[in-house]
């Protein structure tokens, strides 16, 4: 039985992106020699080490990769894509910029949300999203 999805993002500086996810989206994790409720433990002061997030509930979409919206046709590569849900994005930007988060742009009208690109050091752009859309993560 699948238990869980794994995602996993590569990255030109592993350091920084982790630091980033620990320090400026706060996510709780694990590693090896740490505590697995809050990552303490000295595994947890290095922030090379090979740490796993918890990254809260999940839930996955699958957009075709042509679409029609109002009129206007959307074309997309074939990919995978993570995107970083929230109630309330000017809340949700105000809060991680004072925490050091950058932004690629102000917000668009997506059609199925709001959205904006959240830069992470060392790697690719995330979208931050208020969905318009039904959730399912709290299934």
């Amino acid at each position: 039985m699948i238990t869980a999805i794994h995602n996993l993002i590569y990255s030109d500086d592993a350091t920084a992106t982790r630091a980033f996810l620990k320090d400026v989206l706060r996510w709780p994790f694990v590693s090896d020699g740490s505590d697995p409720r809050d990552g303490s433990g000295p595994a947890a002061a290095d922030p090379a080490g090979w740490l796993i997030f918890a990254t809260g509930p999940s839930e996955l979409g699958v957009h075709p990769t042509v679409s029609v919206h109002d009129g206007q046709e959307y074309r997309s590569e074939r990919h995978h894509q993570i995107s970083l849900m929230c109630d309330d994005l000017d809340a949700t930007m105000t809060e991680l910029r004072e925490r050091g988060a950058q932004f690629g742009g102000d917000p668009v009208d997506m059609g199925f949300g709001i959205g904006v690109n959240l830069k992470v050091p060392g790697a690719d752009d995330m979208l931050l999203y208020q969905p318009r859309h039904a959730v399912a993560y709290d299934r």
